[in-house]
């Protein structure tokens, strides 16, 4: 608040745009940062929560985690039609701000119950989640968009440097978010027990968090939001003038009747063919939680993906319109595999941290949520020296293409995973994996997410025409989705951790054995093993059974370095496809 009354003794910031951002972007700034503190710091807790005090299976969990992170990103779609048609992105942010409040401390009320009716406990973490997902589809695409529709037409290769510094203030408000939450939520005694009624207090933090975030943008934006004339930014639809789109471009989209019976039709087809994908039937069964994540979820989050892509394509105007909407979805398509990789952060990774590595600095034995908490401060620490770097490079005419610059973010992440995952090879069924890979995989993959998010966000707010640019960030999202749908998928295949092996041998089985069967259980044995949540056979993926985690590890090294390796191949034709703009 001190730095925003302090730039308002001068209006140098709007009106010399040609040398510094904006003001706006710096309350857009901040109120993404607490936004970011509530949604990562429970992000930090969720899956631990759901294991230790719901006392709900790991693999499960996972599933429903990518599942919650998938909706939480494909809800912007809706959020960002309703901004685009009807309430403009000021109102959805707030109702969106507001939302997200409310989830986090029905999280609490669920983290304060349980112990003294578990099922009571479990259905309001269901409808926090629900709400949470509802207010962050408002919130997410309308945010981003406003900081694109900041900078005025002559000003737009402006926006990979304010995407960085505006994702400096997400990962500020993830660090804070990442740091205060476990340190209140995840709480272990001397002797290494879990306070499982701690949790309660990280999602409390959360909700407060969120509250600041909203509290902040209903009184800046007036003063700050607004364009270099003085004109509200994310106002009502109908409001808008012909200064805020492009020369001779439509101002708003029409949709036919027969394009939307087609993406209808594209939607229920690809729906069933998912599903059958991903659970070998079709219908609509008595499942398990876990099993309708990916049943009916996944499908619909790809599904609506593809349906959306079309529905929008159908209503462009022009070449150069349709050229630069497939990049977007081209570039969008490559992004999956990162977030695939990148999301283990919340899951397993956070397993492992938790189960089988040695987290003492100096001391100090770091609660395993916490460990993501790398990831956050590197962003903070490298957001504006890499920002100054695209600056000086396109200076020197020697900026990479974006498309480029996502290739690197996907090499990087592959990089990440290739050197833990010789780390963890000779580490046996119960070796400690030094908590010194996991920080050095969280700043390799931090370099990796600033080549690849923020310049996501950028290359969409420079290529998206008005009338869509809510809805194109909405799709940008649901690529997010499809990343966060497959990182759950992918993490249900994490082996046995060193915990289960222990567990396993204090019941008096030899659980590699078991693996590997050379002995057979009785059924006592086996209803022993299920009670402790310990699986007695490999997980599979494309095929292939997963051993040990060095060919869990190797799993994303694949498939993230032949995705970046082809994208920078293709990278020359994007650039030519999105005529003009870099």
């Amino acid at each position: 608040m001190d730095e925003l009354e302090a730039l308002n003794s001068s209006n140098e910031l709007i009106n010399e745009p040609k040398t510094k951002h904006p003001k706006g972007l710096w309350v857009l700034f901040g109120t993404e940062m607490w936004e970011r503190f509530n949604f990562y710091g429970m992000r930090a807790l969720l899956t631990l929560f759901m294991v230790n005090s719901l006392l709900m299976k790991e693999g499960d969990v996972t599933i429903i985690y990518g599942g919650f992170l998938a909706l939480c990103y494909l809800t912007p779609m809706l959020g960002g039609f309703i901004a685009d048609r009807f309430l403009g992105n000021r109102y959805c942010i707030i109702v969106g701000g507001t939302l997200m409040a409310v989830g986090q401390f029905l999280m609490f009320m669920s983290a304060s119950t349980f112990d003294s009716n578990l099922s009571s406990a479990q259905m309001l973490m269901w409808v926090a989640l629900g709400v949470i997902i509802f207010g962050n589809g408002f919130f997410k695409p309308n945010i981003s968009s406003m900081v694109g529709s900041l900078y005025p037409k002559q000003e737009k290769s402006k926006l990979d440097s304010a995407f960085t510094i505006f994702y400096m203030g997400i990962n500020l408000g993830a660090f804070l978010g990442q740091f205060i939450c476990p340190f209140l939520g995840d709480v272990k005694d001397a002797g290494g027990i879990r306070d499982i009624h701690a949790f309660k207090w990280g999602f409390l933090a959360a909700s407060i968090a969120m509250v600041i975030g909203t509290l902040t943008f209903v009184l800046l934006k007036n003063k700050y939001v607004v364009t270099p004339e003085g004109r509200p930014i994310g106002g009502l639809p109908s409001q808008n003038t012909a200064e805020d789109f492009e020369e001779g471009e439509s101002q708003t989209a029409n949709f036919t009747g027969k394009s939307i019976g087609i993406a209808v039709a594209i939607f229920v087809l690809t729906f069933f063919g998912f599903q059958y994908l991903f659970v070998d039937k079709i219908g609509f069964g008595s499942v398990g939680m876990g099993e309708f994540v990916k049943a009916v979820i996944y499908p619909f989050i790809y599904s609506m993906g593809l349906a959306l892509a079309y529905l929008i394509m159908s209503a462009t105007e022009n070449k150069v319109e349709r050229d630069r909407i497939w990049v977007i979805y081209i570039v969008s398509f490559f992004i999956i595999f990162f977030w695939a990789a990148f999301e283990q952060a919340g899951s397993s990774l956070t397993f492992i941290a938790d189960n089988q590595t040695d987290r003492d600095i100096l001391g100090w034995n770091m609660p395993p949520s916490m460990v993501q908490i790398f990831n956050g401060l590197f962003i903070v620490v490298l957001a504006v020296p890499f920002s100054m770097l695209w600056d000086k490079l396109r200076a020197n005419k020697k900026e990479p293409v974006s498309p480029l610059k996502q290739a690197i973010g996907l090499g990087l992440i592959a990089l990440s995973y290739l050197i833990i995952a010789y780390n963890v090879k000779d580490l046996g069924n119960t070796g400690l994996l030094a908590v010194k890979w996991l920080i050095l995989l969280y700043l390799i993959q931090t370099m990796g997410e600033l080549c690849l998010s923020p310049i996501g966000l950028s290359l969409v707010g420079k290529l998206a025409p008005k009338r869509f640019a809510s809805l194109l960030f909405g799709v940008f999202f649901i690529a997010n989705a499809a990343g966060y749908a497959l990182s759950g998928i992918l993490g249900s295949i994490l082996p046995a951790t060193g915990d289960k092996f222990l567990k396993a041998k204090e019941l008096g089985i030899n659980l590699q054995d078991v693996l590997d069967k050379k002995i057979t259980l009785t059924a006592d044995q086996l209803s022993l093993l299920d009670k402790e949540q310990i699986s007695i056979v490999y997980n599979s993926f494309a095929g292939f059974e997963i051993h040990n985690l060095f060919e869990f590890f190797m799993v994303f090294v694949i498939l993230c370095g032949i995705a970046g390796a082809i994208l920078a191949l293709i990278s020359p034709i994007l650039k030519k496809m999105m005529h003009g703009v870099n």
